[in-house]
Order: C-alpha cells, then structure tokens, then sequence
C-alpha cells in the first residue's frame, strides 16, 4: 500500500504524535491534532442537490462556508444518526476547511512510534488508502486516517464548486 501525500505516516519514526480520537459506530479512529480546528455540536446544515449523500451539506461557520461531510456515510458503517453526542470537527484538508461528522469525540491521544503500526495490506478492491497506521495503547486500538486520502480531491472540489 503507498502512503497517501500530506500524511503524517513519514513522521511516525520520529517522536510521539497526538490524534483527537473519535467514534464511529463502535470503533474508534484517530486524525493528527494539528488538522483540528475546532469541535461543534451537529447543527442543521444548507443541502446542496445532487451532492453524494456523505456530503451533508455546507455551514457558514464565521463568514467562511464549511462542507460538512457524515463519515459513517463516508465509510459506510450504516445509517447517521444525530443527537446531542454528534460532534462536528472542523478540520482543515488539502488547504480547505471541511467538517466532518463523527458520533462522539473521546479524547486526545499521544502515540509514541512504538505504538503505531502499518496499516495492514488488503487484497480485495476495497480501498483503504485512508488508513496510515494503526494506533495501539493498551488493550485500545485506534484507526489512524488521512483525511485528505479519505475525502479525495474530486472530493473536495464537489464541495467547493457547490458553494
């Protein structure tokens, strides 16, 4: 599998690093805290027609729009829900900011190289590019995404040539 661009795969040989871990359904996932811009409650957004179904819509978060995009569509883990747990994390990718929908958000976590190991390989079409490492603390294992693997650039210009 090769490392998608702007990951922080490279630097995991060389000192702890520090993931906001988040849930979906009942697994738990890990993006590099330095892309955290801010975490919100789900609130309603603006729908945009025809956008694929994980693109929620977009937000108008301080004059700035926001695609918010919902990761257990993105990643089809089932149907979303929202309630008072839902969480936004405002992140900023490929140079945007986007949003990102998660069912929870549990803690900041700081993984030393040691605890961080390959993303395993898989021999079907799926797609796991996303997937740098896998983060393992006690008897916790954290998925470790690439953000900007995860919603492509075709993505993300959708998104943008939306608004």
């Amino acid at each position: 599998m090769s490392t998608p661009p702007d990951t922080q795969a490279n630097d995991f040989s060389d000192s702890p690093c520090e993931f906001l871990a988040f849930r979906l359904g009942g697994e738990e996932y890990g993006v590099d805290i330095q892309k955290v811009q801010e975490l919100r409650g789900y609130e309603p957004v603006s729908t945009i027609a025809g956008a694929p179904a994980y693109l929620k819509g977009v937000v108008n978060l301080r004059g700035v729009i926001i695609p918010i995009f919902d990761m257990r569509i993105r990643l089809k883990l089932g149907t979303a829900s929202y309630d008072d747990t839902t969480v936004v994390i405002i992140l900023h990718s490929s140079n945007r900011m986007v949003g990102i929908v998660v069912d929870g958000v549990s803690d900041v976590t700081t993984l030393t190289p040691e605890q961080i190991k390959p993303a395993p390989s898989f021999n079907t079409d799926f797609n796991a590019d996303y997937v740098t490492g896998l983060g393992l603390q006690d008897d916790r294992m954290l998925i470790l995404i690439n953000l900007d693997a995860l919603l492509q650039d075709k993505e993300l210009d959708v998104a943008a040539a939306t608004v």
